[in-house]
């Protein structure tokens, strides 16, 4: 009885455990979540995200970030990215518009699969998956970042650049931070203040920024980017009142939050809407 016990549980956790290297199914959706234990993409059947027209105040990096993104899904060669930079200037907004514009490009549509920062270890297992798919797809991961003594930025960076299977041709890495090299400036100059040869320690940590073909800044906006940003959504969503009145409000708005940014705009209009009472989207 015990021996055909050990048997049954031995089966069910063989099915509980994806075939290696086996295709995953991306045909039900054009958005993932990569979850492990065990690991599987799940579906988002509907991604939330703002629409392209109404980022304002970073046509720069959009234009850059647009034709990398292009130039993948009609697959041809582009470059992982780096989105860093002021907070809610939006960084995860923008990969998130430009998939949602660019998805039905080429001859198939481009899936956007995202994965956490706490799996990041796991990423070698997804890249292996992904191998055995022709859809091409974005990696996206937000907002990240090293500290102490966390050390898979070292798989992370065999993974983008410098392993021996390298990233899959039909897969690309986008990633958002608050910072442009991934880790504290403390832990950089630690680094460099205790380590036998300083030079070489700083630059195995600063070296994963290397690994992205794309460093695309995003800054604080001024005042009339701010504002360019509130009558836009408010044109959008046809919110008509007196735009000296509103202009006001904004501003005591951003100033109350200490900050001026498109989170802060997209905040100020969902107060906006909800005095108005109108629905967003």
């Amino acid at each position: 009885m015990i021996k055909n016990l050990l048997k049954r549980i031995a089966e069910a956790l063989e099915r509980l455990v994806p075939e290696k290297n086996a295709a995953p199914d991306l045909k039900g959706a054009d958005a993932f979540v990569w979850n492990i234990a065990p690991d599987r993409l799940t579906p988002v059947r509907s991604v939330s995200h703002v629409d392209l027209d109404l980022l304002h105040g970073i046509d720069h990096v959009r234009d850059i970030l647009s034709d990398n993104t292009r130039q993948f899904a009609n697959g041809f060669p582009a470059n992982n990215a780096l989105l860093w930079g002021a907070r809610g200037m939006g960084k995860s907004s923008l990969i998130k518009a430009l998939h949602a514009r660019i998805r039905t490009t080429g001859n198939q549509a481009l899936a956007l699969i995202e994965i956490h920062r706490e799996d990041i270890p796991s990423l070698p297992r997804l890249l292996d998956c992904l191998r055995a798919t022709d859809r091409r797809v974005i990696l996206f991961c937000d907002d990240l970042s090293f500290d102490g003594q966390d050390n898979s930025y070292k798989s992370l960076k065999a993974v983008l650049e410098g392993g021996i299977e390298g990233r899959p041709d039909n897969v690309i890495f986008y990633a958002t931070s608050n910072r442009r090299h991934l880790m504290p400036r403390e832990m950089i100059e630690n680094e460099r203040s205790t380590a036998i040869t300083p030079a070489e320690s700083v630059d195995e940590k600063v070296s994963l920024s290397d690994r992205f073909g794309l460093w695309l800044g995003f800054h604080g906006c001024s005042q009339n980017d701010y504002l360019t940003m509130i009558f836009s959504y408010m044109d959008h969503f046809n919110i008509t009142t007196s735009r000296e009145k509103i202009r006001a409000e904004a501003l005591e708005w951003s100033r109350t939050r200490g900050a001026r940014s498109g989170r802060v705009a997209w905040q100020f209009i969902q107060d906006l809407a909800g005095r108005h009472k109108i629905k967003l989207p």
